[in-house]
């Protein structure tokens, strides 16, 4: 549980800039999975998100889903891309293994991208129900 609560203080920075300009509605991440340094592995945290962001898929059958990968900006950029593709298809992987119907799901490497605090904040996938994603 405390782990579940540290990985949404980290959580907080990503969505500091969500708002979009003129006075759009933000648009915010469902669900972000947080992976250790060069892994794309779920860990109990990230099948917990996973988990709950299939159940709130399969309960609306209308949205899309979108999984994007990103990584943070160490290393090559060849890499990074390959692991943050990585990271998305295991997310993608185990939302379908939970029922999420494979034609809901679109999976969007994005690479390597900056963080504000953390590297911890660029090594995730953001899941999207609806809606597009406030990638940074």
């Amino acid at each position: 549980m405390r782990r579940h609560f540290l990985l949404g203080l980290l959580a907080l920075p990503l969505l500091a800039g969500c708002a979009t300009p003129g006075g759009e509605a933000p648009q915010v991440p469902v669900h972000v999975v947080f992976f250790t340094e060069d892994s794309a592995a779920l860990d109990e945290a990230a099948r917990a998100v996973v988990a709950d962001a299939a159940r709130l898929a399969l309960e609306d059958a209308s949205l899309p889903v979108r999984v994007m990968g990103f990584a943070d900006p160490d290393g090559g950029r060849a890499y990074n891309r390959a692991i943050s593709a990585a990271r998305a298809e295991q997310v993608a992987a185990a939302l379908r293994e939970r029922g999420v119907p494979a034609g809901r799901i679109s999976v969007s490497p994005r690479g390597p991208v900056p963080f504000e605090m953390m590297p911890l904040e660029s090594r995730r996938v953001e899941i999207v129900l609806g809606g597009q994603a406030a990638a940074r």
